[in-house]
């Protein structure tokens, strides 16, 4: 029950406060040049770093691009032409597959016993 419940407030082709909330980040994102995936942080996330590590170096090229160009966007307080953020797609997705594939490797390294690929360290 909990999960179809779940699984409804997240769907934006059911519920509409989710589309509403789907739509406003698109917005966001548009302004910026931004995709969602481009919003993980490796610095954060291991397992981020570590997919974002396989992904070719196009792909990781193109997302700091895009980051640079948000950050440069943002501390002029401008935003993109309009032109520009119609032909941008903030939920065409390029990290996930990777992502989960790095998740489902650390999942079954540990379901092995085996030791893990990385830990993280505080200085």
């Amino acid at each position: 029950m909990a999960s179809a419940l779940s699984k409804w407030l997240v769907d934006p082709k059911r519920n509409p406060l989710a589309a509403m909330h789907m739509k406003a980040v698109s917005t966001r994102l548009r302004r910026y040049g931004l995709r969602h995936d481009d919003l993980f942080d490796p610095m954060y996330d291991l397992d981020v770093k570590e997919a974002l590590s396989r992904l070719p170096r196009e792909i990781v090229d193109a997302r700091n691009q895009r980051l640079k160009r948000a950050m440069d966007l943002s501390l002029k307080h401008e935003y993109l032409p309009e032109d520009l953020q119609a032909m941008q797609t903030p939920f065409r997705n390029y990290l996930q597959d990777m992502l989960a594939f790095v998740k489902r490797e650390q999942a079954e390294r540990e379901a092995l016993g085996a030791l893990p690929l990385y830990q993280r360290t505080i200085p």
